[in-house]
């Protein structure tokens, strides 16, 4: 006659390798990831490949280029100065029936830059630098580069580069109601980066940032130091809503993984007593 402790024999190591390998996958399995591509490089195009073989100043602007956002954006010689990027040598490259503008008068900077940014073109228009376009007033590239091209931040906003038409005073006082606003941006884009790359569910925060960020953007053309400094504090204050959204995804987070640490641990500590229990069945 079978007793209850032979019947348990052969069902307890027939558990343990179960046991110990849904613990083993609990342990082992990452969080989930973002599957992305990488971004795309810069355009060999005829331009890049003539020019970028050639010494001095003919050569120069690829080096630089390279080395600017439009390069890290795939937007390369032919978005600025026409032309055919396809074209089998220099002359049908820069063939003017094929689009070729060459290098664009003082004047035309603004246009030229605006087929992309329309909307910065129109903020600079419309501020004290705009204004002054064609009478020694400052163009695109004197505060951006030509080819060496760099993003719009507070960094462009400095002394050495101010002072070279105006005081720097106002600017300053331009600078540094932006500043704080700037901060929580980055902050706040490197988090929802962050949660996305994690696997969380982030769009809308996305989205609610890149308004936020280009409403922002609209203020670096602004000469108006109070105008300023409301619209900042406008910001500021929506910047704290996503903020306070991140502290809550952060929170459910770190509650998930505290459990998910509970139910491994239990799992683990269920494998050691089954184990004990098969010793002492043994």
């Amino acid at each position: 006659m079978k007793t209850g402790r032979d019947t348990m024999r052969p069902a307890l190591p027939g558990m343990m390798p179960g046991l110990l390998l849904m613990a083993g996958v609990l342990l082992a399995t990452p969080p989930l990831a973002r599957v992305g591509c990488a971004a795309a490089g810069p355009v060999e195009i005829v331009c890049i490949t003539c020019h970028g073989g050639q010494a001095g100043h003919l050569g120069a602007p690829v080096a630089l280029w390279r080395q600017s956002v439009h390069a890290g954006n795939g937007v390369a010689c032919n978005d600025c100065h026409g032309g055919d990027p396809n074209g089998k040598n220099a002359e049908e490259a820069m063939d003017p029936a094929r689009g070729f503008r060459g290098v664009p008068k003082e004047i035309e900077i603004p246009a030229v830059c605006g087929n992309c940014h329309v909307g910065v073109m129109n903020d600079y228009l419309a501020s004290e630098h705009g204004k002054a376009l064609g009478s020694g007033g400052p163009t695109c590239v004197t505060c951006h580069g030509n080819h060496k091209v760099v993003r719009a931040s507070l960094d462009l906003i400095n002394e050495k580069d101010c002072s070279r038409c105006h005081s720097y005073d106002r600017a300053k006082l331009i600078r540094d109601a932006m500043v704080r606003t700037e901060g929580l941006i980055v902050s706040a884009g490197e988090a929802v980066t962050a949660f996305k790359d994690e696997g969380a569910d982030v769009e809308r925060l996305e989205k609610g940032l890149f308004s936020l960020r280009n409403r922002f953007h609209t203020l670096f053309h602004d000469q108006d130091v109070e105008k300023v400094r409301r619209e900042s504090a406008r910001i500021d204050a929506e910047l704290a809503k996503i903020d306070s959204v991140l502290k809550g995804i952060s929170e459910t987070r770190r509650h998930r993984k505290v459990v998910g640490g509970v139910a491994v641990a239990g799992a683990l500590l269920a494998a050691l007593l089954f184990h004990l229990l098969k010793k002492t069945y043994d």
